[in-house]
């Protein structure tokens, strides 16, 4: 058995011990979208047919909420994700060029989010409620606040060299 066709059961597995644990039970859709999202970073077509399948409800309800909802993605998203605020606050303070600096450093072209190894997934959201320390940047759940484009790349590096380190990149 392959390396990915031990990972991908690995998952399956995953989703239906998430399925017991939140008893099937329809009612509980969001929570076990947010534990199937934690289990792969973003919610596969094919899983989300299967959680319907399991919950006896539609694949269009659950594509419903699942669109419905910003914390939920529908597309691969790397092991960081990172966050860039760019409301009124951080635009002003010039978080566009920190955008700018950080998709010259994930080489990401036209509308991609995400790096072709899947380590980085760069969002561009409109608030993060940090306005003091905009301009604001958040990686998985650290908070880096009053950020320039040349601190936010050390930032970066800092992790691909760790991520190196640990013979993951």
């Amino acid at each position: 058995m392959s390396h990915q066709t031990l990972t991908e059961a690995r998952h399956f597995e995953a989703v239906v011990a998430i399925l017991d644990r939140f008893e099937r039970d329809s009612a509980r859709l969001i929570p076990i979208l947010q534990a199937v999202q934690d289990e792969y970073r973003y919610l596969p077509e094919e899983i989300m047919t299967y959680v319907a399948t399991a919950l006896d409800i539609s694949p269009a309800k659950i594509y419903g909420v699942a669109t419905f909802y910003g914390h939920f993605s529908l597309e691969p998203k790397g092991k960081y994700v990172v966050k860039v605020c760019d409301g009124t606050a951080c635009h002003v303070k010039g978080s566009g060029k920190l955008i700018d600096s950080l998709r010259a450093e994930f080489r990401l072209e036209g509308k991609a989010k995400t790096t072709a190894d899947m380590l980085f997934t760069l969002d561009t959201v409109s608030c993060l409620g940090a306005c003091g320390l905009a301009p604001v940047m958040v990686i998985n759940e650290d908070v880096h606040g009053l950020v320039t484009p040349e601190e936010a790349v050390r930032i970066i590096r800092e992790i691909k060299a760790k991520e190196s380190e640990n013979g993951n990149a």
